[in-house]
């Protein structure tokens, strides 16, 4: 069994990043800038945020935050994204969710100029990806498919089982897994599947998405899967002040049965955040026609 360190491949990853900024700064080009909206006080949006924050300053890139109370109308944030669209310095940003119940989230990401959603989430990129034309790819799909890549994880002919459909994570790699290069042939299953753990235990990789702390056991993993944990749930601690990260999957029970498992936290949580640089480097990139 292997466990696929997320935190190790990130960095490799920023390294390169960093090269390329570097390279671009020597040529008299700006430094990339991404800018991060945060709306309210969810802890672990703004643990997320910070990291993302601190992964700009490691590969050289400008970063600005934008806080907000959680009592911010929708009009207001929509102003926000409109004074972003416009904003010639800003390369791309973000919108952190989940928002507060009272602002839809579909009508802040459709309002986000696709040439700067490096987040991956308007319908524009969406529908471009899911018919393998150039966009930016949702952040922890891609980071995902990265991991596969860089372990050298066979996937031709391999069965995917996506556990989870949003469309942050489980619509857009059920669609990565797919394609031509990658070539698995994927189920998408959720809450309302039938023989769920049967389905799940068919896996040869198994992705598990569905927001549902230690869901996966090991009566739903075939021995010699590889299993990719994407879960984030946070959980206060019984006995102290602090709080815990599990994951969708019950890790020290379905450890031994893998070929390959991502721990919680990192292993794909580092991934979406370099992906989420990696798409800034590209709209700076297209922005300037290189």
């Amino acid at each position: 069994m292997t466990i696929i360190d997320g935190k190790k491949i990130s960095d490799e990853i920023k390294l390169e990043i960093k090269t390329e900024v570097d390279e671009l700064l020597a040529k008299g080009y700006k430094r990339p800038h991404l800018a991060a909206v945060l709306v309210g006080n969810d802890g672990g949006s703004i643990t997320y945020v910070n990291h993302k924050v601190k992964a700009c300053e490691q590969v050289g890139f400008k970063s600005t935050l934008i806080k907000f109370n959680d009592n911010i109308t929708q009009h207001e944030l929509l102003e926000c994204v409109k004074k972003l669209n416009n904003d010639s310095d800003i390369d791309g940003f973000i919108v952190q969710l989940p928002l507060p119940v009272h602002i839809a989230e579909c009508v802040i990401i459709e309002a986000i100029d696709p040439k700067k959603d490096v987040d991956g989430f308007h319908p524009e990129n969406f529908g471009r990806m899911s018919i393998g034309l150039p966009s930016f790819v949702s952040a922890t799909p891609f980071g995902i498919v990265e991991l596969l890549k860089r372990y050298k994880i066979p996937t031709n002919g391999k069965h995917c089982v996506v556990l989870g459909r949003s469309n942050i994570v489980g619509r857009p790699i059920s669609i990565l897994m797919s394609q031509k290069g990658i070539d698995a042939t994927v189920t998408v299953a959720h809450s309302r599947t039938e023989n769920l753990a049967e389905v799940c235990k068919s896996a040869d990789i198994l992705i598990a998405a569905i927001g549902s702390s230690e869901f996966v056991k090991a009566n739903m993993v075939k021995e010699g899967a590889v299993v990719i944990d994407v879960g984030t749930t946070r959980i206060k601690s019984e006995t102290t002040s602090c709080w815990k990260l599990y994951g969708d999957v019950k890790f020290d029970e379905v450890a031994p049965k893998c070929s390959f498992i991502t721990p919680v936290p990192g292993g794909v949580g580092p991934m979406t955040i370099v992906s989420l640089l990696r798409n800034t480097l590209l709209a700076a990139k297209n922005k300037k026609c290189l």
